[in-house]
């Protein structure tokens, strides 16, 4: 699972379930779960899950990680990308060709998290064949 700080709740679960589409699971009122592709996004507010893990809230800039959602085209990047920005992200990195061979672009969520949306040819990121 992955668990993002956010610091403002209902405007992020508003940006990732109606703005890119992921599906809400039921979660207590203080949380936010999401059903992805192998795994699962949770929001936490920013303070309660600083506090829960014993640090400080307070942090900026580049936090030494991204995230990156992997899909079946480069106009499926295109159209991620558009929907995130409509949903109030703001565009990082146009997509592009990759160096790698690929085809991806980077983004922020309304929190800051930087997320890369990419396409590679190479190798499939998804459910096995049957």
């Amino acid at each position: 699972m992955i668990t993002l700080a956010v610091g403002d709740l209902a405007a992020a679960i508003a940006f990732y379930e109606q703005g890119l589409g992921f599906p809400r699971m039921d979660s207590p009122p203080d949380v936010a779960f999401f059903t992805l592709s192998g795994t699962w996004l949770g929001l936490y507010g920013r303070q309660a899950l600083a506090d829960d893990a014993g640090v400080p809230a307070g942090g900026s800039g580049f936090e030494g990680f991204t995230l990156a959602h992997n899909v079946t085209s480069e106009q499926e990047v295109d159209a991620v990308m558009a929907r995130a920005v409509e949903a109030g992200a703001s565009q990082v990195k146009p997509p592009q060709k990759a160096t790698w061979g690929g085809y991806s672009g980077y983004f922020k969520d309304p929190d800051g998290h930087l997320w890369e949306v990419a396409y590679n040819p190479f190798f499939w990121i998804g459910p096995g064949d049957d």
